[in-house]
């Protein structure tokens, strides 16, 4: 019987401990802006070769 009430009393701390959310948001945050920025690149790839290609013919 006293296992579970301090099984409970230990759910009940770990469900209002909020410490971890916040590095879960910032790791989303940084998750987010990463694939921005692949889709960016993935995106502008083809143009900057093109561009360094049109520069290398002049040459």
């Amino acid at each position: 019987m006293m296992k579970c009430v301090h099984l409970r009393h230990r759910a009940s701390l770990f469900l209002r401990d909020s410490n971890g959310a916040t590095a879960v948001e910032y790791g989303l945050i940084a998750a987010g802006i990463f694939v921005a920025i692949i889709a960016i690149i993935y995106q502008l790839g083809g143009t900057v070769a093109a561009d360094y290609q049109s520069v290398a013919d002049s040459w």
